[in-house]
């Protein structure tokens, strides 16, 4: 018998892949979403294979209650959180409730229908981190009160909730430290590296760098980063799990072979370096290749050339003009 799935932030970049796949896989998917930052068009694809899509914000536990009703699920997904830098100044406590309250919601849901949970954390609870690569046991440089602190702190408790409802409830969760993901949904005006590069790199713009470049980042293609999340989901790891890219690069690298890819000629835009902005960012991966067999498959160049072909699709429908978010700029 299929499976039933529910995908909280389903209509979001990585949760509508994540929804693609479990389709694939054939199992009867409904997917929660107020499109805050989720796109319909996201679900573009799954609607043709029969996704259930319901407008809902997970912190409303009633309206949750009563747009679900009726439905039975086996495994519960939450993907659901703004996550760009842009977002953190414009939505603090939307991003904290959904952490929170939304979390806890679905953890009810979780624990009254026996079904299995995870909980999208991230990377982000490693803060600007002193410990390189991170691994799982690293407890992190956070700042509390930091510009990045509303999400960095969401993901934490939510990890913590989780835990609490493992122990307190015997409910199976599992906890996904996502590093930088990229690939096709982006949000052209999302604000991150790889749409900021793309946008302003195939309108001939100078790429925005923050400080002096130097900064790492490890980053997993969104085919890869879906794969690692149902591995983890189907396996019996309950602690946290770092799911990302090894592979380190720096952002003027990532800067570099955008403009090589796109043949952008503009000079590089340099701009301060944000509060409390990661200096290195490397998962080690152990665990998962120990408790889920997982590691990703599909190198940078594959994968940039895929958002190549998406953003200018994005640029076409918006008639040849995006305008990239950056910080303080």
């Amino acid at each position: 018998m299929s499976k039933n799935a529910l995908v909280a932030g389903g209509a979001g970049f990585i949760g509508s892949h994540l929804t693609d796949l479990l389709l694939s896989k054939g199992y009867n998917v409904t997917v929660v979403d107020n499109l805050v930052t989720g796109r319909p068009q996201n679900l573009d694809a799954a609607r043709k294979n029969g996704v259930h899509y319901v407008d809902c914000d997970i912190r409303d536990a009633s309206g949750l209650a009563k747009t679900l009703a009726g439905k039975k699920f086996d495994e519960i997904y939450n993907l659901a959180s703004p996550a760009s830098p842009v977002d953190f100044a414009k939505m603090p406590v939307f991003i904290l409730e959904t952490g929170s309250i939304g979390h806890r919601n679905l953890l009810d849901l979780a624990r009254a229908q026996g079904a299995r949970i995870l909980f999208a954390s991230s990377s982000e609870v490693y803060g600007d981190a002193e410990v390189h690569p991170q691994v799982e046991s690293y407890f992190g440089n956070v700042n509390t009160v930091g510009h990045r602190s509303c999400y960095d702190e969401a993901k934490r408790f939510g990890e913590a909730l989780s835990l609490s409802y493992k122990i307190e409830h015997g409910v199976e969760v599992r906890m996904a430290r996502i590093f930088n993901t990229y690939g096709p949904r982006m949000r052209p005006d999302d604000g991150r590296i790889t749409p900021n590069f793309f946008i302003q790199a195939l309108q001939g713009q100078p790429l925005t760098i923050y400080g002096d470049g130097s900064q790492t980042r490890s980053f997993c293609y969104v085919s890869d980063q879906v794969a690692g999340q149902y591995a983890l989901m189907q396996s019996s790891e309950s602690r946290p799990v770092n799911i990302g890219n090894p592979i380190e690069r720096t952002v003027l690298e990532m800067a570099t072979t955008i403009n090589k890819l796109t043949g952008n000629t503009a000079e590089i835009r340099r701009l301060p370096l944000p509060e409390n902005d990661p200096k290195m960012r490397k998962p080690d991966i152990s665990r998962a290749k120990a408790s889920t067999g997982w590691e990703p498959r599909v190198s940078l160049e594959e994968g940039l050339q895929s958002c190549l072909e998406n953003f200018r699709r994005e640029l076409e429908l918006a008639g040849g003009k995006i305008t990239a978010r950056v910080l303080g700029g």
